[in-house]
């Protein structure tokens, strides 16, 4: 075979082969990990954070870890966990912006549940930057593929991951895991959910977030309410949550849009 023959055979096989992906600008704030492709997204508006009411605890531990990891002092992994609607993925964003509001440079990174396995990826391909890698409402049933890749990462495997990455991970679960699941087929069903429910245990911050009673969901509407110069009335708002059988902070700002959209004022 002629050495111009074995040319246009290449030449023909590039042109069949797809081009290489271009390379994705690594230089934002907010990115989305998926297909084992970090690709950069326009965040979401992130709620000023003294507008959050009823976690002020919650949140400031969270800001604080936060800005000791953007600082690159001992920080913790993170765990939210707790009542729907209370403000736990909200608060994420709304701390991440804040400290770099303040002049840290940190990226966000959103992992789904699906892509948990492919963290080591992930790293790979992550610039040298300080990072906080965030799966949101996360839970395990009888997937131990995606279980045991979160437990190497938070145990510290082999293939360590960057030191500028720190783990926040959002659940309704306390422990991730139901504690009435267990493996029926295994020798010691006991010994695997008490190795499931551990893995709480290796976050370093695990913080609660509790259903709102009244006066705690009166104080959320109100602080949306002045935040935004809105004026409301306390029976109308605790009728709003009855109708959908719950309090919460989601359903205080759902209260929020209707009141402004029916005084038909903007939310900027």
């Amino acid at each position: 075979m002629t050495d111009d023959l074995l040319a246009r055979i290449a030449a023909a096989l590039e042109r069949l082969a797809p081009p290489p992906a271009p390379s994705a600008d690594l230089s934002g704030n907010s990115f989305v990990w998926a297909d084992r492709r970090l690709t950069p997204v326009t965040a979401a508006r992130a709620q000023p954070l003294d507008v959050f009411a009823g976690v002020d605890a919650q949140r400031d531990a969270l800001l604080q870890n936060t800005r000791r990891h953007a600082a690159a002092l001992p920080a913790h992994d993170v765990l939210l966990w707790g009542a729907r609607g209370m403000g736990k993925s909200s608060l994420v964003k709304s701390v991440a912006a804040a400290v770099r509001a303040a002049g840290h440079d940190l990226m966000l990174v959103q992992v789904g549940r699906d892509d948990i396995g492919t963290l080591g990826t992930l790293f790979d391909a992550m610039p040298p930057r300080r990072a906080l890698v965030f799966a949101d409402d996360l839970s395990f049933e009888a997937d131990e593929t995606q279980y045991k890749a979160l437990r190497s990462v938070l145990d510290g495997g082999i293939a360590a991951r960057p030191d500028g990455v720190r783990l926040v991970v959002t659940s309704n679960r306390r422990h991730l895991v139901p504690r009435a699941h267990a493996d029926g087929d295994a020798i010691n069903p006991r010994d695997v959910l008490d190795d499931r429910l551990a893995l709480a245990d290796r976050f370093g911050l695990s913080l609660g977030f509790h259903n709102a009673d009244q006066d705690t969901y009166l104080a959320i509407v109100a602080r949306y309410a002045a935040a935004h110069e809105l004026a409301f009335d306390e029976s109308a708002a605790l009728a709003w949550a009855t109708g959908r059988g719950n309090r919460s902070g989601r359903v205080a700002w759902q209260y929020i849009e209707e009141i402004a959209g029916s005084a038909g004022r903007r939310l900027d």
